[in-house]
Order: structure tokens, then sequence, then C-alpha cells
């Protein structure tokens, strides 16, 4: 028995009186002791095809075990539903049950579930209607992604999830090692040998594909990369992960507008892709989660983003009156609350943030003339807070030096970076997408733990 069609497929079919073999999952078993009714799905869409099932022909045995959470093969009939809500259904010829499910025992049972405990089952949770509909979004999403950059000429660049470099100077990395935990080798001075490891130095999981996507823009122009990249931060926080995955361009000849121009464009065509190709997935969240969901996605591509510098934002939030948890001046990093206070009350749309204070961010950043700031872009959206994170990159290659000798960066261990300043260097560009965050704002989601399959966390690395 192998199936011919999905859900989505046949709820579309108007060729009544077609063959058709489906195997899918039971969501429901109800009826009497002449006929059930099976709701089956397959995770092709949010829908379930409702089975219909005579005792008379269906072995009545075979029926009970098609309990909720059991897997079942059919084959049948496609015929005009006699119920509503869908204009088909299947008249089963011939049941198997391909999986049993103990009904006292399956933990997905037909009443609401906490996030919280479908996170503590997170191998099962892709047979809920809302992990479905998040994990067809997001499948959605990832496709959109590597559409819109091959349809504007990117190229795909694969840049390495093992690194002796730390792109963002945060230290907060995962140590990759084949060195005895227990008894690693020494050097004279009492620390580890590192020239015995594997790579023969110090390495760690990527915290970005940045330093070496610019090296590609360097030769191919207009370069992104699309992968898992890791931070060892030690939070709990909603929005955070270890584990997660980030798009990044990186743009030859691009300055800081054309970067704003870019990433505007590029937000506002995926989440134009998700409201034109994940439309029943979206009500059903928004109808769940979020009643001002798809108001709130379809004003985003409607509205042109606005864009202030760092400084006009501190003087916004000086002036708004508001008690804010972190605070406020000149000098300091904008935190969630002041970026969600700036999107959702001040402006009550998307806001790209330029400008910042040179000494809260990264030393790639393109200095400008005041010497005080550089030609850093955040792009802030409704409930998210900052959703992209980019800027010009420095070109110079004494002011660049001057940067990595600032933050305390070893020149040595960035030789091959400021190489590409000595030889044909260009004005480029270039932001990072984190793409759960993206996630998240597209299906409404509180928690970033409920927008990726298995969520790494503190103390957490389960399934």
């Amino acid at each position: 028995m192998k199936p011919t069609t999905n859900v989505k497929q046949l709820l579309k079919s108007k060729a009544e009186g077609q063959p058709v073999t489906l195997m899918g999952w039971v969501r429901t078993n109800r009826g009497n002791k002449h006929v059930r009714f099976l709701a089956v799905n397959d995770g092709s869409c949010q829908a379930s095809i409702q089975v219909v099932a005579e005792t008379q022909g269906i072995d009545a045995e075979l029926l009970k075990r098609a309990t909720t959470g059991s897997c079942v093969g059919i084959q049948g009939v496609l015929v005009p539903s006699q119920g509503q809500g869908q204009a088909v259904e299947i008249k089963a010829q011939e049941l198997r049950v391909l999986g049993d499910a103990d009904p006292e025992e399956y933990p997905l049972q037909k009443k609401g579930h906490s996030m919280e405990f479908l996170r503590e089952i997170a191998h099962l949770r892709p047979r809920t209607n809302t992990f479905g509909a998040i994990f067809r979004i997001r499948h959605a999403l990832s496709f959109a992604i590597h559409k819109y950059f091959n349809d504007n000429g990117f190229c795909y660049v694969h840049t390495p999830i093992i690194t002796g470099s730390d792109a963002e100077g945060a230290g907060a990395m995962f140590r990759v090692s084949t060195l005895d935990a227990a008894k690693p080798p020494m050097r004279p001075d009492g620390h580890v040998d590192f020239s015995q490891d594997f790579f023969g130095k110090e390495t760690n999981l990527t915290v970005s594909g940045q330093l070496e996507a610019e090296l590609a823009a360097m030769g191919l122009g207009l370069v992104y990369t699309f992968g898992p990249t890791f931070r060892a931060e030690n939070s709990n926080t909603p929005r955070h992960l270890a584990e997660f995955w980030m798009i990044e361009p990186e743009m030859a000849f691009y300055d800081i507008h054309d970067n704003m121009d870019l990433a505007e464009d590029f937000l506002k065509y995926l989440v134009l892709y998700a409201l034109e190709n994940c439309a029943d997935d979206l009500e059903f969240l928004g109808q769940m989660y979020d009643k001002e969901l798809l108001d709130r996605l379809h004003f985003v591509v409607e509205n042109p983003f606005r864009r202030i510098t760092y400084t006009e934002a501190v003087e916004i939030l000086l002036a708004s009156g508001q008690k804010f948890e972190y605070p406020v001046a000149w000098g300091n990093d904008l935190q969630a609350e002041h970026e969600r206070y700036l999107v959702e009350k001040h402006f009550q749309c998307p806001v790209t943030v330029t400008g910042y204070p040179k000494g809260i961010k990264a030393f790639y950043m393109k200095l400008n003339e005041d010497g005080r700031t550089v030609r850093a872009m955040d792009v802030l959206f409704p409930k998210i807070g900052e959703i992209i994170g980019g800027s010009q990159r420095e070109e110079d290659l004494e002011t660049l030096r001057g940067r990595v000798a600032e933050m305390g960066i070893p020149e040595k261990d960035m030789w091959w970076y400021l190489d590409t300043r000595r030889w044909g260097t260009c004005p480029h560009s270039g932001f990072g997408l984190g793409f759960e965050r993206l996630v998240m704002f597209i299906t409404g989601m509180a928690n970033i733990r409920d927008v990726i399959p298995f969520p790494r966390t503190p103390k957490n690395a389960e399934f």
C-alpha cells in the first residue's frame, strides 16, 4: 500500500469517485457500531480529511485500534462530503493500522496542551495543529530566503561552522576540542597546549558567518549565508537560543543606504511570501494565539519603515516620560524595551536605527566622520525588537587596524580579514537576520523555543 496523494491535494480535488490511497495519523475516531468517522492528517496541511468507515465492510477490531495518534493506511474512494467544512471525504474500502498508539498512554489527546508541556515532548510536537503550522511556515520561509537571493543575483556561500575567530568579539562561544578534558596537555606557563589539539589551535563553534562571507563578496560581489550559529550565553529569556539559524548577506559596493533598502525589501518579501503561501496556517495561528497577527503582517508589507539615528532614538526615549527598567543615556545600548517603545508606541511601524556609538558596536563597522559613531543599522519590529543588525563595513586598512587594536583583538589572528583591505578593497555592507526571530514575528509566537523543532538552551540539549 503506497500513498498516491496527500490530504492537501485531496481536499482541493474535484475528481469525485476516484480511487485513493492515503497514509497518515488519526486525530479523532468517532461514530457508532455501524459507522466510524476518522479524521486523518498527514502533515501536508492544517486540515484533516474525514474517512468514513462502515463496520459492515471494515474489520471492527481494526477500527478499534485506529485511535488518536495511531498511524493508518486507507484505500477507498473520494466522494462528496455529507457534512460541513470540506467538499470531499474518503469512503474507506480497506484499512490497515501501521502503528498503534495506546489511548491510555498517548500524550497528545484531543484537548488543549500548554506550550511548556509540549516542549517536554518536542519529539511529538510536529503532530499538533500548532506546531504543524509553525514548521510548515518555517519551511516556506526557508525556501523564500533562497528564492529571494537567487532571483536577485546572490551567490549562496557555505561558511564554516568551526572557526578560530570570534566575529562578534563577545567571547561567548562553544569550544571544539578533541583533547582529553580530564588531562589536557599543558604548556610550561600552566595553560592548555592547544597546539596539540586537532586543528593545532583553539577553535569554537561559529557565532556568525559574516567575516567569511565578506571574503567571498570581495570576489563574487553579492553573497549570502544561511546556516546554524551558536552562542554560549547563559540566557533563559524567550528571545535567546544557544543554537539558532542566521541569514547573512554581504554586498560589495553597497553603502549603508543600499544596505537599509535591501533589508527592508527582503523583510517585506518574506512576510508577503508567508501571507500568500501559508494562509491557512497563519489564519489558524491568528485565531488561536494572536488576533492581530494578520493585520500586523499586512501593515509591515504595506508601509515604509521609519529611519532615525541612534541619537534621535535616545532623545525620543528620554522625552517619553516612560519608566524603563534599563537606563536611557547616549552611549548605552538600546534594550528590547526601548526598541519596542519606539516601534509599538512612538512610531507604530518598523524602525531602522543608524549611527550607533562605536563603543557598543563591533570592530568591523565603518567609522563615521564624527569619530564617535559607526554606520550601523538595526531594524526593529513590533513584539520582537531588533530583528536585523548590520552595517557598512570598514574598508580602510589603517582605520580597521586601529579598531582591532582598540577592541583588544590580536591582529595576527585577523591577518586574512585585514588582507581584503590591503588588496583591492571596496565599500561593502551586510546584515544578519535571526531566522527564529523572523519566524516568531510571522507566526505570532511569544517564545523562541516554539519556532525551532528542537531548541538548545542552558541545561537543555534533549532530543
